[in-house]
């Protein structure tokens, strides 16, 4: 009883404080209103689904409920009306999540077993990205009727992992010192985000060659800017993070924090300001790396400050992601024909990636969890799910509209799908392995 009249009246305060500063944008239609609302609700969406429990299986995720709650806000009548939120603001708070997430993958990173499996880290950044995409492609081409660049937009949509997803599992793995002598958690965060990467930069290639803006060579050619320019800006950035603060600053702690992450979240909004998004993830994880490789001991207190903005922001970003989908723009004919092309294409992505793990020293359990990480999906695809719609709308081409709703019905389900499905499948082999150890 205490600590539920305790939130309910930090709850009712943070409305108060709000409200006497920000004014109008605190009521009801209120940006500010929906933002507060929708975290509040996730927070609660993601605790409530925590509590339940299946028989010999772990507790679901919490962000299962988190992205429940932001879809019943966006889709229940009248409650939608009220829970309002700008697309720029859902847009940047979904950039500031991944930004920290990024952030605490680069700090979690094992740096000798990154250089051990250096090999294998390309390879599940590469391998089963585009063996997805080119399956995904060739499905949609037949089954959904689409043109090849479009079936190959679909297919580059579909086939970033989640790090949101996949970072936060990998964390508490590494924080249980399972899978940590063979790199597990080292591998999956660090080729996540060359994944992403790879995932964006095709996808905008695609893009290009679609609406004709720019010519093929020039799209790549831009995406390998981004990858080296990433890369050398965030070792940059780290090594001067290692010098500032020197450590016989006060509030040392505090003050590598905060030029951590807001380094990182200036990365990842520098990089679309200046039109290179897909650098910015990149940016932030190398230099999350390279400066909590040079703190060594210290980085852990830095972890901690990350982990709680992490905390904060993580109801934000899936119940925003959530929050993306109304059900009624949904035709039950082209999300049968979604689903089935999206499982294709997931059953393809798990075979490929055990297959690129067959000869790296892993036994048969680690294989089988690393190809089940490498299932979910949802930052990325709400973040590029819906550009192709935005730009054919902007043409003002019906048949291209038309396309580019059935590729964000399909990046909408992916996120359903495969979020939750993949936590709960790492869940269940992590607490199986946890309790081989205790036993």
């Amino acid at each position: 009883t205490s600590v539920c009249v305790c939130v309910s009246v930090m709850g009712l305060l943070l409305f108060g404080v709000l409200w006497a500063v920000t004014g109008p944008e605190c009521v009801p239609g209120g940006t500010v209103f929906g933002l507060v609302v929708l975290f509040l609700t996730a927070v609660c969406g993601g605790k409530l689904v925590a509590l339940i429990q299946l028989p010999r299986l772990p507790a679901l995720p919490a962000l299962l409920g988190m992205l429940l709650a932001g879809l019943l806000l966006r889709n229940v009548p009248y409650v939608s009306d009220a829970v309002y939120i700008q697309q720029k603001w859902s847009s940047s708070m979904r950039n500031i999540a991944l930004a920290i997430i990024l952030t605490r993958a680069g700090l979690g990173l094992n740096p000798a077993a990154l250089r051990r499996l250096k090999a294998v880290c390309v390879r599940m950044a590469v391998g089963p990205c585009m063996v997805e995409a080119c399956t995904v492609a060739v499905v949609s081409h037949f089954l959904l009727g689409f043109p090849w660049i479009w079936a190959f937009m679909l297919g580059f949509v579909l086939a970033a992992v989640s790090p949101a997803v996949v970072v936060p599992s990998m964390l508490q793995l590494q924080g249980e010192g399972l899978g940590v002598e063979k790199g597990v958690p080292t591998l999956l965060m660090a080729a996540g985000s060359f994944d992403d990467v790879l995932s964006i930069t095709c996808f905008t290639t695609c893009l290009g060659v679609a609406f004709g803006m720019g010519s093929t060579w020039g799209n790549l050619l831009k995406g390998a800017v981004e990858v080296v320019g990433g890369m050398l800006v965030g070792a940059g950035l780290g090594i001067f993070i290692h010098f500032f603060p020197s450590e016989d600053q006060e509030g040392l702690v505090f003050r590598r924090s905060y030029l951590l992450l807001g380094f990182g979240v200036f990365a990842v909004f520098g990089s679309h300001a200046v039109g290179l998004g897909g650098a910015g993830g990149l940016t932030t994880l190398v230099l999350s790396f390279i400066a909590g490789l040079s703190w060594k001991s210290g980085k852990v207190a830095v972890a901690g400050i990350v982990g709680v903005a992490w905390d904060i922001f993580q109801p934000l970003l899936f119940g925003l992601i959530g929050a993306e989908i109304t059900v009624t723009t949904l035709e039950p004919h082209t999300v049968g024909l979604g689903v089935a092309t999206l499982a294709v294409g997931v059953v393809i992505r798990v075979l490929t990636t055990f297959c690129m793990v067959l000869f790296a020293g892993f036994n048969l359990k680690e294989k089988i969890f690393i190809s089940l990480a490498w299932m979910p999906k949802a930052t990325v695809q709400a973040a590029i799910g819906s550009t192709a719609l935005d730009m054919s709308r902007s043409v003002g081409d019906a048949q291209m509209e038309a396309w580019a709703l059935v590729v964000l019905t399909v990046a909408v389900l992916s996120i359903i799908i495969t979020a939750p499905t993949g936590a709960i499948a790492i869940g269940v082999i992590q607490r199986t392995e946890h309790n081989e150890v205790l036993t």
